[in-house]
């Protein structure tokens, strides 16, 4: 698999970061106009890349790395709209389940699938369509409406904590649930037909106009989940259900006591043995929904921190070793062409380096890391590798004007000096210094091309609330902000046209 030429990323472009639940509308965005207006908004700029977040349905944390499955997609991103416009609701009924919702989005989405439900009941176009689709997602739309019929009947509660014949996929148990709950199933399993076919248009009117969708493939799955409920034997579970050993990285200079994620392990042995059937699965169905696929904690592959589940923090774990080149090896032979990104940040050793170089997979370069004052710093433009993709800051990161309001004034001269002491105020010095990078592909986040501060950050690890709530608005974007980025995307040869 060894690629010297990168093929991943042939080209230099660039790419805007924004997640559909940043886009303009009720609460979370969703895949109606403003994701429309948003690609030509990106077409208007120049850009051939809109990167995105995992889409799946999220916990009522919002966090779209821990999600209700690694297949399903979030329905509170649908559009209402959409589903009139395409005759799946009437404007009436709209305008009721509005009325009746008050603002509760989740409400409204969920009314309003619903009844789009009952209005295509007895239309054979629609149940044929719907009939195919379940049929192409045999191996994880069952389990995964039963899951959340299940969920929902048993208040919300996790799967290792419901009556054990259901935790423990008693057959007689399953049947009696489906045939008790099959209204529910089927209305769970239109809400995902509606999210598939909206996100299918929406990437067919991006591909149209030249622009890629880069999704995101976080390594780890949440513990409760349809996937790990209807998977069991592939985690490092207990007979009850419960981690034995869970994921998180060792402590560092930003944590003493590391980072301990929760996330159940994987059994990579019992994986080998069903020739990774689950994760060539996964890669499927996301390879369906994205032209390029980011693959979060790449390092995990090569080798992971196992915490023992009864620790409270990562102190007392241990790396052992993933699966490697073989595990890349098997996707490869089973799926053709892996158009992946690895996000290698972190501690990186050099086996996690070979690695990656061995797969011939872009890792990834922030800026807001470069300057530690260390001329050999791997996030240093001077320093990256064509086959890369830099970012100003990601979603993890402050915004760059953030970032460079917390500097000492030392340390902004500092950077100011490394850049030619450019013209322009931050955060376009640093972006000019995305796009004159040799990195093939320059990824910016939209609060950086908008100048926004800390206050419109995405994410704060860490931090257990406002995070993944972040969305702008179209009158908050200057005018004159596409032609700025297309004026740049030209000097520095990243524009690529259609055809």
């Amino acid at each position: 698999m060894n690629n010297n030429n990168c093929l991943v990323l042939s080209r230099r472009e660039y790419g805007i970061l924004l997640h559909p639940t940043s886009l303009p509308g009720a609460g979370t965005g969703d895949l109606g106009d403003n994701a429309c207006d948003f690609v030509d908004f990106l077409s208007a700029a120049g850009a051939s890349v809109w990167q995105v977040l995992p889409l799946g349905p999220t916990h009522a944390d919002r966090s779209p790395y821990l999600t209700l499955s690694v297949h399903a997609g979030n329905t509170r991103l649908i559009s209402p709209q959409r589903l009139v416009v395409e005759g799946f609701l009437d404007r009436q009924q709209l305008e009721r389940a509005q009325q009746d919702c008050q603002g509760d989005i989740a409400g409204l989405k969920e009314q309003c699938i619903a009844q789009a439900y009952l209005n295509t009941g007895n239309d054979a176009q629609i149940k044929r369509t719907v009939g195919e689709f379940v049929r192409q997602c045999g191996h994880w739309l069952p389990d995964y409406a039963l899951y959340q019929a299940l969920k929902s009947r048993h208040g919300g509660r996790p799967w290792f904590k419901w009556p054990v014949p259901l935790r423990d996929r008693d057959p007689q148990a399953l049947a009696a649930a489906r045939t008790e709950l099959q209204p529910a199933l089927e209305r769970i399993v239109f809400g995902q037909y509606l999210f598939r076919r909206q996100w299918v248009q929406l990437k067919g009117y991006a591909n149209e106009r030249g622009i890629r969708l880069f999704g995101d493939l976080p390594i780890f799955v949440a513990h409760d989940s349809a996937d790990i409920w209807s998977h069991r034997k592939y985690f490092q579970l207990t007979g009850s259900g419960r981690p034995k050993v869970v994921a998180g990285v060792p402590p560092d200079y930003f944590s003493k006591d590391g980072q301990r994620w929760g996330n159940p392990l994987y059994d990579w042995s019992k994986l080998a043995e069903d020739d990774f059937d689950w994760w060539v699965q996964r890669l499927r169905t996301q390879l369906a929904y994205f032209d390029l696929l980011r693959i979060d904690h790449f390092r995990g592959f090569e080798s992971y921190w196992e915490i023992p589940a009864e620790n409270t923090t990562a102190v007392h774990g241990r790396w052992v070793k993933g699966p490697g080149e073989v595990f890349f090896r098997r996707l490869k032979e089973r799926l053709g062409a892996l158009p992946l990104v690895a996000e290698d940040l972190g501690l990186i050793t050099n086996a996690v380096v070979r690695l990656r170089k061995t797969l011939g997979l872009p890792g990834m370069c922030v800026l807001q890391f470069a300057f530690d004052g260390k001329p050999d710093n791997p996030h240093l433009p001077h320093n990256h590798d064509p086959c890369s993709v830099v970012y100003s800051g990601t979603h993890d990161n402050d915004t760059t004007m953030g970032w460079f309001e917390g500097l000492t004034a030392q340390q902004k001269e500092s950077i100011y000096g490394y850049l030619g002491m450019p013209r322009e105020a931050m955060p376009w010095a640093l972006i000019r210094a995305a796009f004159q990078s040799v990195s093939r592909l320059a990824v910016l986040p939209m609060q950086d091309i908008m100048g926004l501060g800390s206050e419109h950050r995405m994410n704060t690890p860490g931090q257990n609330s406002s995070n993944w709530q972040w969305a702008f608005q179209w009158h908050d974007v200057d005018s004159g902000t596409a032609e700025r980025l297309r004026h740049l995307a030209s000097v520095y040869d990243r524009i690529w046209a259609v055809g």
